[in-house]
Formats: C-alpha cells, structure tokens, sequence
C-alpha cells in the first residue's frame, strides 16, 4: 500500500487500522473529534479537533488529497459520519464506513430496543434503580427520571443529571464480574445502553442475563446511503489495499 490515509477515529477499530497501516508502511493520520478529555491515541500521525462540518472536512480533502478515508468513529457519530459521506462524495476522495455489528441477543436475554434516548427514558420512567450507560452526551434526556439512576461514562455529561443520580467515571473494558457486582451494589433493575457492539462494553449485558435484569437498547442510527461498510478491520485493510494499489484514485475535485 502506499499513499495517504485519513481514518476517523475514536474507536478500538480504529485504532487497531492504524497500528496496521503503520506497519504496513502507509502514510495514515487519525482524526479524533476531542470529545474526550484523555483519548487513547493511536498509532502514527494524529490530529485533534473537528473539521467544521462537511464544508470544512470538503476543504481539508481538496487540500491534503488522500488517496481513501475510512470512517471508523463511533456507530453513533451520526452527524460525523453524515458529513464524511458529503465531503467525501463532493470531493470524489474514495471512503469506507468502518462499523462493527450491534450486539446479538443470546438466550436468556431480555431486551426492549428504542429508537432514541427520549424513547429510553419513557422506558425506564417506572424502574427504581436505572443502570444508565450512554455516554456523556444526551444524557439530558433522562434528567426526569424519577428513581435512583447509575450514571457511567468515560468524561462528566455536561447536560443536567437525574435527581436520584450516582456518576461513575470509568473507561472499559470491562469484566462480566465487575459488573454484576456494581449492578448488585447499586440494585439495578434495568440497564440503558446504546446498541454500540464490541466486546468492551459488552459485559454488562451478559451480568443482566445473569441477573435477569431487562435491559433497553438504542438502536443504531442509519447509515447514509451508497457508502461501502466494512464490518472489521481485516475487511478495511483489503478494501484499502485495492484502491491504494489502483492507480488514479486520488481525490479530485468534481465539476
């Protein structure tokens, strides 16, 4: 492979696509939306901070010209990803969503999937004690609830917390014995999340089947048409490598 690649990042797959690329000797640079206050950095080049929408990332490719991105943020970064694609297809620059698949149900498992984190929070309106792992942002939609709720998240929300609120700063992974004993701890009786996939975070689902504690899942949002998905790094890597080899897939400018 040879020639520049912008990878979207801020997850586990993107971070392992980029130790990949550096070894295989490919100019990369990760792009981390600094939402976090202490990232985990990947390997090589890195920059730090947004684009300025579609218009600004359209910009920075006519710029650098990279011969592909990948898109790897998180499976909710809908508003990045939205604007990867029109950057992307004004520019003519070749780009790939990297997205690992949502979680599959496994007997024993009690699941009710919502389209939103307000649907969420009616959901849960009437459970005493509320697991809430969706991450610091719009947590505000759950700020009426009524009962004792267990906040996780990497960084403090920023939006107004539920009046029964207990915040818990912590970064997986996670263990599955970890969490059944912060589930029996603080008593839950519902866990919150969002359909994230991987197996950091996956643990607090398998202690709720333990449990036989429901659990309420967000569901993904949809992803913006005609752009090619990779399910895994691997399938990234392949992908990359026929239109690194291929010649004249540069980025250019449509008319």
């Amino acid at each position: 492979m040879s020639g520049q690649v912008l990878v979207l990042g801020g997850t586990g797959e993107a971070r392992r696509l980029a130790a990949a690329l550096v070894e295989r000797d490919v100019d990369v640079l990760s792009s981390l939306a600094g939402r976090v206050a202490d990232p985990v950095l990947p390997a090589g080049r890195v920059r730090i901070g947004g684009f300025g929408g579609a218009d600004g990332l359209a910009a920075w490719l006519a710029e650098h010209r990279p011969r592909a991105v990948v898109d790897a943020t998180h499976p909710f970064a809908a508003q990045i990803t939205a604007s990867a694609a029109t950057a992307a297809a004004a520019h003519g620059t070749p780009l790939l969503r990297l997205q690992r698949p949502g979680w599959t149900p496994q007997p024993g498992d009690t699941w009710r999937h919502v389209d939103s984190l307000a649907a969420a929070a009616e959901a849960v309106a009437g459970y005493r004690s509320v697991f809430l792992t969706t991450g610091r942002q719009g947590i505000g939609a759950f700020a009426a609830l009524p009962g004792r709720v267990l906040v996780r998240s990497v960084d403090p929300p920023d939006e107004p917390l539920p009046p029964g609120a207990t915040l818990l700063l912590d970064r997986g992974p996670f263990s599955v014995a970890d969490e059944l004993a912060l589930m029996r701890e603080h008593d839950v009786d519902v866990v919150v999340t969002k359909d994230s996939g991987g197996h950091l975070t996956e643990a607090k689902l398998t202690a709720a089947r333990e449990l036989g504690v429901p659990v309420v899942l967000v569901r993904r949002p949809p992803l913006p048409a005609g752009v090619p998905t990779a399910a895994t790094v691997e399938e990234a890597l392949t992908w990359l490598d026929e239109r690194l080899r291929a010649p004249g897939v540069a980025g250019t400018p449509r008319p």
